[in-house]
């Protein structure tokens, strides 16, 4: 955005590309006014959802520019529904897009967003030095309540880390060192400016180590201990399902670390609402309760909707690992592929939660069958990757997929491993290792089970069973072509 005192604020929105929305503030102080209505090329008002969408983010773009929303739009030839527009805030949109699963207080939570009044944080603990494809939900939560007007914060969890969050473990997380928590900080940062706007005045990045590390123990025991009831700790989803194999003292800390950080950026930050997924609600109950015990005050909490399948099993993972948002460790064809194959039954629920499609257009896919859904499968995969890796790659692995599936071969930005000698003993590896090296599946069993089912082709040829050996000399020049079932394509080279 830019303009100011005197001169023209212009805001040109991702879809639809033809709309152009204005605002000009005419003197000092005086409201900034919407110049003009959301049109398309033939010069007529979009009606319904979308026309509510560009709106909303008009009323986002006059708060920025520090004025209030006006609009001349007021003729019969507008074809705006008033009420309709006056009651979907983004806060509705949230929840017809399935996003909101429980929230401390809806009506204070609701004029607050929709408003453009809240000052909220996701807090992202840095266990791996890249975001994965589960965290998709809280990175476009952001996105979207910043267009909203509101201010995210990122919180880098380089403190909390270093105790381990016990929600949906089994067992006790991998404790890692300091210097491994600073570079995952970082990486983390990198990847989150692709979605969050970090602009003065427009969002903030900060990491709870700056705070939490210099804590005196007993001083915190006597400052916020005591806001705290073990036996109410104890009932959290989060350590219940921990008791029976066993609970370390170092993890049940952590719901009072992370109530803290609430506390804290409460104080210092202005932040007046946390968002977090489902499994996070008791650790964020506890910061609320923390504040309005030292504070009396009131903060809030709302939790997202897990990114789940319609088995209900966590997204985001295949072939036993993570799907990264690290171009390096899951590729943009890769992570492309990961969301072009995924069942049937998630494809709409994914594209509803996930992309910034206008709910209208995404309404408009719900009877879609056969080949009308595979071209959604295709939408979803495309946005995604367009979101995370940017349009240009998105299109390179819209391009690649669409020439593997037509037959015609494309290997240029197809996923690959890369083979040395040393991985052919006596000249030869078998399909087993083979699956395993190029992370097709996550361990010879499973690439066993593969074979058995006839779910491995080499250069179009079915592999026939799991004693199949491959010559490192079939891996020379342009290298072997694996698929696995119908969908999946990897290229294995000799270097």
């Amino acid at each position: 955005m830019e303009g100011g005192e005197g001169g023209i604020c212009e805001y040109i929105p991702e879809q639809p590309p033809e709309a152009v929305l204005t605002a000009r503030r005419d003197v000092s102080g005086s409201p900034v006014t919407a110049i003009g209505c959301v049109s398309t090329r033939r010069g007529r008002v979009r009606e319904g959802a979308v026309n509510m969408r560009w709106y909303r983010d008009l009323i986002a773009l006059c708060r920025q520019a520090g004025g209030v929303f006006s609009s001349p739009c007021t003729g019969n030839d507008t074809n705006i529904n008033r009420k309709e527009m006056k009651n979907m805030g983004i806060y509705e949109e949230l929840v017809a897009r399935g996003l909101i699963a429980q929230v401390t207080n809806e009506d204070e939570i609701r004029e607050m967003i929709n408003n453009g009044k809240a000052t909220f944080y996701i807090g992202f603990d840095c266990t791996a030095d890249s975001l994965t494809a589960g965290h998709f939900m809280a990175l476009t939560l952001m996105k979207r309540l910043q267009m909203a007007g509101n201010k995210p914060i990122a919180l880098i969890g380089g403190g909390t880390t270093m105790i381990g969050d016990p929600s949906g473990r089994t067992d006790m997380r991998k404790m890692l060192t300091k210097e491994d928590i600073d570079h995952n900080a970082e990486c983390f940062k990198r990847q989150m400016e692709r979605f969050i706007d970090f602009g003065e005045g427009k969002a903030i990045m900060l990491n709870n180590a700056d705070w939490l590390l210099k804590l005196n123990y007993v001083d915190l025991l006597r400052e916020v201990g005591a806001c705290f009831s073990v036996n109410n700790m104890l009932r959290a989803e989060c350590y219940k399902q921990r008791m029976e194999k066993g609970l370390s003292f170092l993890e049940f800390n952590y719901m009072i670390m992370q109530s803290y950080d609430f506390y804290y950026m409460f104080q210092h930050n202005g932040c007046n609402m946390q968002f977090g997924g489902n499994d996070q609600w008791s650790n964020m109950l506890g910061g609320t309760e923390l504040i309005r015990r030292k504070l009396g005050k009131d903060a809030h909490a709302m939790t997202i909707t897990l990114l789940t399948d319609s088995q209900g099993n966590k997204m985001g993972k295949t072939a036993g690992n993570a799907v990264w948002l690290d171009p390096n460790k899951t590729s943009p064809f890769e992570f492309y592929q990961y969301w072009r194959n995924i069942d049937d039954a998630d494809v709409l629920k994914c594209i509803r939660m996930l992309t910034f499609l206008p709910l209208e257009q995404i309404d408009a896919m719900a009877d879609w069958e056969g080949a009308k859904l595979n071209e959604a499968k295709d939408i979803l995969a495309y946005e995604l990757t367009k979101l995370v890796h940017g349009e240009d790659e998105a299109e390179k692995a819209r391009q690649a997929s669409k020439a593997l599936f037509s037959g015609a071969g494309d290997t240029e930005h197809m996923p690959t491993t890369e083979l040395t000698n040393d991985d052919f003993g006596g000249g030869a590896i078998d399909v087993l290792t083979l699956l395993v090296k190029c992370g097709l599946a996550a361990s010879k069993g499973e690439a066993r089970r593969l074979v058995q089912q006839g779910g491995v082709t080499v250069n179009d040829e079915k592999v026939p069973a799991i004693e199949t050996t491959f010559g490192c000399e079939q891996f020379t020049g342009d290298g072997v072509i694996i698929k696995k079932g119908k969908k999946v394509f990897h290229r294995a080279v000799l270097v």
